[in-house]
């Protein structure tokens, strides 16, 4: 269980134990000690509401506003038409039932907006597994910022729904920008730039978000803090953050990953033309590379060093770096 609940559920026995005590307070006045079942049952209520409505507690604020208004409102609407009606609805008992409309509708209409396809189902936040649902938010992490190839992907569209730029992150890119480093100072001064970009663009909804988690150590642990708050995906290029996010079950988004995927598919035996810059590691071995970086090695290419030549390919190494594809020159 993580802090976050830990904290939670300490919350919620202290909201328990208050009820108790204002039950042993009734009970000095009362003498009747079945007011502490009332007080125990009315607490467990009171947890199970705010457990009920902990992720839409924003929606409920209005939810129950709604519910307030609905009240008057039903009882406004049942006094007019029994005016216009010259006391017909007197004899029939139908306004209470005006009143549960317009209170269903002021309080169900609020969670109703706020649903894409027109639907809300509750969830119980008590603990244990949430039954994890698509999601268009996606929070950038550090790493994705000063990598600068978010803001070509948000260009050509392939970045969709709602982008979260944490307070936090922010913090840290301007802290990096200030740094005596001059390369990170000049990585986090092009995130910077990369962040302006982001904010031009008409298509992408980028907000930021001031929330913050003060137990949490680390930009890390927070973006997975905010991640399971939010329900979103995290963006990022950050090897270890990756791992850990996916323990806590967390969707990540890799830039790396979609640039490993969108490389060239080569099989052995197809051929293509290669420019041959170096001398590989092993003896006549010489080097290339592809235009997405990957890494050529030509068999007895030596002697084509500076030269551009047609090879063939003979077998494929994918590593945790990236692929290697071993090639020999195509003899005419």
């Amino acid at each position: 269980m993580s802090k976050v609940w830990l904290k939670l559920w300490r919350k919620r026995f202290f909201i328990l134990f208050i009820f108790l005590i204002f039950g042993g307070l009734n009970y000095v006045q009362s003498g009747n000690p079945k007011v502490f079942i009332y007080a125990s049952v009315m607490g467990i209520v009171a947890i199970f509401l705010e457990a009920l409505f902990y992720k839409k507690r924003g929606i409920f604020l209005y939810a129950l506003l709604g519910l307030i208004a609905g009240y008057y409102a039903g009882k406004l609407v049942y006094n007019l038409l029994n005016q216009f009606c010259g006391g017909f609805f007197s004899c029939i008992p139908l306004e209470p039932y005006v009143i549960l409309t317009f209170m269903y509708l002021g309080f169900f209409l609020p969670f109703l907006s706020s649903q894409k396809y027109g639907a809300y189902s509750f969830s119980l936040p008590l603990g244990g597994e949430v039954e994890k649902k698509p999601t268009d938010t996606k929070i950038l992490d550090t790493s994705v910022i000063i990598d600068g190839r978010i803001s070509d992907i948000a260009e050509s569209g392939f970045l969709t729904g709602t982008v979260i730029l944490p307070k936090f992150v922010l913090n840290e890119i301007q802290a990096l920008a200030d740094s005596k480093d001059p390369i990170k100072r000049s990585r986090a001064r092009r995130g910077l730039d990369v962040l302006n970009k982001l904010k031009e663009i008409q298509t992408l909804d980028l907000k930021i978000s001031s929330r913050d988690f003060p137990d949490a150590k680390g930009v890390d642990a927070k973006l997975i803090e905010l991640a399971k708050e939010l329900g979103g995906a995290i963006v990022t290029n950050d090897y270890n953050l990756n791992k850990i996010a996916k323990l806590d079950g967390i969707p990540v988004l890799n830039l790396n990953d979609l640039a490993n995927a969108l490389k060239p598919i080569l099989l052995p035996g197809e051929e293509f033309e290669l420019d041959v810059l170096k001398e590989g590691k092993e003896a006549n071995q010489g080097l290339g590379y592809l235009a997405d970086g990957t890494m050529v090695v030509v068999a007895n290419g030596i002697n084509y060093i500076g030269k551009k030549i047609t090879v063939r390919v003979t077998s494929i190494l994918q590593t945790s770096a990236g692929r290697i594809i071993f090639t020999e020159p195509k003899i005419k």
